[in-house]
C-alpha cells in the first residue's frame, strides 16, 4: 500500500490550501473529499475581505462582485449606511472558488479522491489509517499525518474523541432573482434571526443570495424574511431552493494530537461575530502546512511536535476569537427594542463613522473595536438589563479588553 506524507480530509478552500502548500514543498499528499466535486452544495454566503483576496492571490475568475459599502437594518426599519471608498470585500462563486483552489493544488502535484468520505481514522506508532467509503466497499490510505478539514457538519472529530464544539448556529440560505439591489443588507433583530443577523446579498444585476444565522428553524425564519423582501420588491419570488449548513462560534479546546492536525472551521477557526470561516481557515491552513513541513522533515509528528501549530494560531487569532464571542454573547441577550436603540445611540454618536475612520477596523479585525463600541456610554443608554461584555475596574473609565 502507498504511504503518502499526509492524508488531508476534506477538499474545500483549506484543505487545498494545506495541500498546496504542502506538495509545493515537496511532500506527497493525497486529498480524501466526500462530495462528487468541490464547491459542491456549499451553504456559504461567499464573502470575503479584500485583504484575503490579496494575501492569498484569489482568482479574478470567482469574484463575483465587489462591494464597499452595507446597509445596516434594526428591527423597526432604522437604516445604517457604512461606506469606504476603496473596496473592503468580495462575493465569491463558492464552487469556482473551490474549483481553482483544488487545481492549484493539483499542479503543485496532490492528488484528490472525491466521493470518498471518510469511515474511520486510526493512528498508530508510525502512521495514520483512513477507512473510506467508495468503490461499493471500504478503501484504505496511509500516511505519516492526517489532517481532518472537513467542516463543521463532519462529525469524524467527535467520533475521534477529540472533544466537541456546542456553541453554534445553523444557516440557510437561498439563490433568488432580484430587480434592483445597488448594495449588500443585513437585518438584524430576534424576530428575524435570533442571535444573529440576516443577508440580502448582491451577486450580480439580477440575482441575490438571501439567507441568515441562528439558533433554530432557520428554514422558517428564512422562508418569513423572504416574503418580507417580495412584499417589500426587493426579491422577485420565494420560490428557491434552501441549503443547509452549521456554523461553530467557539474553538475545539486543542487542534494537534499524535500524527493528526485539525484546520478551519472543522477546528472552530471562525469570525463569532459574522460567521465567516474562510480567510481565518486559509491562515491556518499555511499556518498547519508550515507545522507540518518541519515535522515531516525531522519525523517529528507526536502531539509535542505538532502543537507549535496551535501555538501559532492562537496567537494569530486567538484575542480575536476571544473578544468577538463576547460580543456574540452580549448581542444575543438584546431585546429587539435595545437593538433599535443601539442604532439610535451609534448615529447619534457617529460611532458608525468614527470606527470607519480607524485604519485599525477591518472586515477581518473588528472584536477589539466593537467591545470598545459597546461600552461606556453606550451600553447605559442602550438597557441597564444586560450585562455589558467589558469589564470596568473602579475608578478607571477605560474598559479593560
Amino acid at each position: 500500500m502507498k504511504l503518502y506524507d499526509v492524508v488531508i480530509i476534506g477538499g474545500g478552500p483549506v484543505g487545498s490550501r494545506v495541500a498546496q502548500e504542502l506538495s509545493g514543498m515537496g511532500h506527497k499528499v493525497l486529498v480524501l473529499e466526500r462530495k462528487e466535486g468541490p464547491g459542491k452544495k456549499v451553504c456559504c454566503t461567499g464573502i470575503v475581505s479584500q485583504e484575503c483576496v490579496r494575501s492569498f492571490a484569489v482568482d479574478e475568475g470567482p469574484i463575483l462582485r465587489r462591494v464597499n459599502s452595507a446597509r445596516l437594518i434594526s428591527p423597526s426599519g432604522k437604516v445604517l449606511r457604512l461606506q469606504r471608498q476603496e473596496i473592503q470585500a468580495c462575493i465569491l462563486d463558492r464552487q469556482a472558488f473551490d474549483e481553482a483552489m483544488v487545481h492549484r493544488a493539483q499542479e503543485t502535484g496532490t492528488e484528490y479522491v472525491f466521493s470518498a468520505p471518510a469511515k474511520t481514522l486510526e493512528v498508530s506508532s508510525d502512521r495514520v489509517r483512513i477507512e473510506t467509503l467508495r468503490q461499493g466497499g471500504g478503501v484504505k490510505s496511509d500516511a505519516r499525518v492526517a489532517v481532518i478539514a472537513c467542516g463543521f457538519n463532519s462529525r469524524l472529530v467527535e467520533r475521534l474523541g477529540l472533544g466537541s464544539i456546542n456553541h453554534f448556529v445553523m444557516g440557510a440560505q437561498a439563490e433568488v432573482a432580484t430587480p434592483t439591489l445597488d448594495g449588500m443588507e443585513l437585518y438584524f433583530g430576534q424576530k428575524i434571526a435570533p442571535g444573529f443577523f440576516a443577508w440580502l446579498v448582491p451577486t450580480s444585476p439580477s440575482r441575490a443570495r438571501v439567507g441568515l444565522l441562528c439558533h433554530r428553524s432557520p428554514a422558517l425564519y428564512l422562508k418569513k424574511l423572504m416574503n418580507s423582501l417580495a412584499a417589500q420588491g426587493k426579491i422577485a419570488s420565494t420560490e428557491a431552493e434552501l441549503s443547509y449548513g452549521r456554523v461553530p462560534l467557539k474553538s475545539l479546546a486543542r487542534t494537534y494530537y499524535d500524527r493528526l492536525l485539525i484546520v478551519g472551521t472543522a477546528a472552530g477557526q471562525v469570525k463569532p461575530t459574522t460567521g465567516g470561516g474562510i480567510y481565518y481557515g486559509l491562515l491556518c491552513a499555511d499556518m498547519a502546512a508550515n507545522t507540518l513541513h518541519q515535522a515531516l522533515d525531522s519525523d517529528a509528528l507526536s502531539a509535542r511536535g505538532l502543537a507549535n501549530y496551535e501555538r501559532q494560531w492562537q496567537k494569530r487569532l486567538g484575542q480575536e476569537l476571544k473578544k468577538g464571542h463576547r460580543v456574540r454573547k452580549f448581542y444575543e441577550g438584546l431585546s429587539d427594542q435595545e437593538i433599535d436603540r443601539l442604532f439610535d445611540v451609534i448615529e447619534a454618536r457617529d460611532i458608525a463613522n468614527i470606527l470607519l475612520r480607524d485604519g485599525n477596523v477591518s472586515f477581518d479585525w473588528h472584536s477589539g473595536s466593537l467591545l470598545r463600541m459597546l461600552g461606556g456610554v453606550a451600553i447605559s443608554k442602550v438597557t441597564k438589563t444586560v450585562k455589558s461584555p467589558l469589564h470596568f475596574r473602579r475608578g478607571n473609565k477605560n474598559p479593560k479588553l
